[in-house]
């Protein structure tokens, strides 16, 4: 009798010791990071670009009001969108050393202000600095029929190197980088 109280006893302070110290983990974020790379292809080690940025979901909300007319975004939700290159690109007429930047954006209703800052780990667009801004361009934004509901980034080969593309509802926004 004495073996099954020592047994029952030892079992029970097993387990709420075991709960009392069980980790604590966070719910899963509503805007899951993600990446993009070029190349796309995951048989491919040597990549000449890899974005990290957080997608925000739609749910029912006007991209517009999500990204507001002439004020910086970070370009996702959550930490400042990061963009890193492995060999020089131009980004419009400027040539962008290898390394990691911090993608900004300024949404406008015909055109777009893409902006590589050289602040990183930065939260939001908050501390933006525009005397931190390593390059800048502006281009076309559009509209296609199909809808994301998340915001996307991808990339595509093209002539010169390599375009991305950012899309969120209908909006399309490509960038042209050249290698």
């Amino acid at each position: 009798m004495k073996t099954v109280i020592k047994t029952l006893l030892f079992t029970l302070v097993f387990v709420f010791s075991y709960t009392a110290n069980a980790q604590k983990f966070p719910d899963l974020d509503p805007s899951p990071m993600d990446a993009a790379t070029y190349p796309s292809n995951y048989k491919v080690s040597d990549k000449a670009i890899k974005i990290i940025y957080s997608r925000p979901q739609l749910k029912g909300r006007d991209v517009a009001k999500l990204t507001p007319n002439h004020e910086v975004w970070r370009t996702g939700a959550n930490e400042a969108t990061e963009i890193t290159f492995y060999k020089p690109v131009l980004l419009g007429n400027t040539k962008v050393k290898p390394g990691t930047y911090s993608l900004f954006t300024i949404p406008g209703n015909d055109e777009w202000t893409i902006i590589l800052s050289s602040d990183i780990n930065v939260w939001g667009a908050y501390t933006y600095k525009e005397g931190n801004d390593v390059a800048r361009i502006k281009v076309p934004a559009t509209q296609s029929k199909d809808i994301l509901e998340a915001f996307s980034i991808t990339f595509e080969e093209s002539q010169s190197g390599a375009d991305m593309y950012m899309g969120w509802g209908t909006l399309r926004v490509k960038v042209p980088f050249t290698f």
